[in-house]
């Protein structure tokens, strides 16, 4: 990834919880702008949203009428649990992040499915088969965790679920910045204001053909229907994703969003996730030199695949793969107090997220070997003064 196209301060580390645009995305939607002052040519509009289209498909590896856009990750995954009406269960993680939580509540006696929780704490393809039954209909789930950075494998999940059940992902805590299985996911959600860089407004929503058959428009609109001014409501709906919009997106923000996906495309995510992957390694080596706990820790085969940095000895890196871990890890640091550190952190010119006792750490693939130094430094111990 070409560290001229960004722009974001050295000791930024929290693109879990927002990222920075690029310089491309910031004239793009500057450009909008401009237009939409002047003579508001709307082809333009319409020319930005199918280049937008065809770079979001081939991200997702999907048709381009599987896709379509949404104002946020929320947006979609409400349209995902209305798209689901009927006698069901839905299993959902108990520790998943709200936006995921609510929508599937929120419908549950109000013709949605019923919430099934899953307690454990990592969801693995044996976990999922224990809580199976003819009653579950789809599984909700994110692509990565949102504090510990723990990706789910969305692969093995869709094969024990079976083609006649919904895998429904919010993927943006790992969308465009590590690898992940999206042929698997009947129903993807992705807003594109953290890793994406492209500023709020847009989300991308995925709806597979495969899948078609066992939705519903639940809260599709007059924009996810075929000539909506044609007749009399209700309309047919319209084929692929579309079905399930309510009404126009911004396109001044699918524009952007556009953009921020060809530069994904161009650098590979595969590369952009080896390099983010390499610089969370050596911030969490560094956070645990100083005394840190790191969220997760432990031998590689105890509950999951080894964190980032353990097994480490023959050179930076060694022992995990770009596919096993996302851009996000988290520690504290016991004995000391969470706020304390973390205020620390900020005097040091670094950007992280307090969640309880945890400081998360969500860097980029530009993020610079700066931050390093800078987090050895804030987390050192400071010395007594001898009396």
């Amino acid at each position: 990834m070409n560290v001229q196209n960004f722009g974001e301060p050295s000791g930024y580390l929290d693109f879990a919880r927002l990222g920075p645009l690029s310089h491309a995305v910031a004239a793009v939607l500057a450009e909008s702008a401009r237009r939409r002052v002047g003579d508001m040519p709307l082809a333009w509009f319409e020319e930005q949203a199918a280049r937008t289209r065809s770079a979001a498909a081939r991200l997702l590896r999907a048709a381009e009428h599987e896709v379509a856009f949404l104002s946020s990750t929320s947006h979609g995954l409400f349209a995902a649990a209305a798209a689901l009406p009927g006698e069901g269960v839905v299993l959902l993680p108990r520790g998943e992040f709200p936006a995921n939580v609510y929508p599937w509540l929120r419908f549950e006696g109000r013709g949605g499915l019923r919430v099934r929780w899953i307690d454990e704490a990592r969801l693995t393809p044996q976990v999922l088969a224990e809580h199976l039954d003819a009653s579950v209909r789809a599984l909700a789930v994110s692509a990565v965790d949102a504090l510990t950075g723990y990706p789910a494998p969305l692969g093995a999940l869709k094969e024990v679920l079976g083609p006649g059940r919904v895998l429904v992902v919010d993927a943006i805590q790992g969308l465009g910045v590590v690898p992940l299985e999206v042929e698997a996911a009947d129903v993807l959600v992705c807003g594109g204001q953290k890793w994406l860089r492209a500023g709020w407004g847009a989300a991308l929503l995925l709806a597979r053909d495969r899948v078609a058959g066992l939705m519903a428009p639940g809260l599709g609109g007059w924009s996810g229907v075929e000539d909506p001014l044609a007749g009399p409501a209700p309309r047919p709906p319209l084929a692929g994703a579309a079905a399930h919009t309510m009404t126009n997106p911004d396109w001044s923000a699918v524009a952007a969003l556009g953009v921020a996906i060809e530069l994904v495309l161009e650098a590979g995510v595969a590369e952009i996730g080896r390099r983010t992957a390499d610089r969370l390694g050596e911030l969490l080596d560094t956070a645990r030199a100083a005394g840190a706990r790191v969220l997760l820790d432990g031998p590689a085969g105890a509950g999951g695949p080894a964190p980032p940095g353990a097994g480490r000895g023959a050179g930076h890196g060694a022992g995990r793969g770009a596919a096993e871990w996302s851009g996000i890890g988290s520690f504290t640091m016991p004995g000391r107090d969470p706020a304390a550190v973390h205020a620390a952190l900020a005097a040091a010119g670094l950007t992280t997220t307090l969640r309880g006792e945890w400081i998360r750490l969500s860097p980029h693939a530009t993020t610079s070997g700066e931050a390093v130094q800078r987090l050895a430094a804030a987390l050192h111990p400071p010395r007594k003064e001898s009396s």
